[in-house]
Order: C-alpha cells, then structure tokens, then sequence
C-alpha cells in the first residue's frame, strides 16, 4: 500500500471544494492508495519520478510515484 501526501494548494483546495466533490475525490485517492496506476491513468514525461494524470470528473489531478519509498 502507498502512502499519498498532498501539497499545500491541493490541501486548500480539498479544504474549500463542497462535502460531495471532497468525497469523489477521496474515493479516488483510495484508489490510489491501493493501485497506483489505474487504467485511466495517462504518463506525462519530463519528470524525474514516474508522473500521472487522473481525471476526478471535470478536474485532474497529477501524482508522482516513488517506488523506493511507497
């Protein structure tokens, strides 16, 4: 199981957004957790980590996964 920190400006976000969109987007966050690489997940290059795209409904979340440290 990986361990998923946010930064400060999705935190804020996540702390203003409604009670449904903060669900939906938990939900897949826990997802996440579990499989860090779903099938909707799309690669952006030019990173030094491995880095992906999600959609959550209208928003898109980028994630960088450290292996080495789950």
């Amino acid at each position: 199981m990986f361990e998923i920190k946010l930064d400060k400006q999705p935190e804020h976000f996540l702390s203003k957004c409604e009670d449904k969109l903060f669900e939906r987007i938990n939900e897949k966050l826990k997802i996440l957790k579990n499989n860090p690489v779903p099938h909707d997940a799309k690669r952006i290059l030019g990173y030094e980590l491995p880095t992906f795209r999600i959609r959550m409904g209208k928003y898109r979340a980028l994630y960088r996964i450290n292996y080495e440290k789950n």
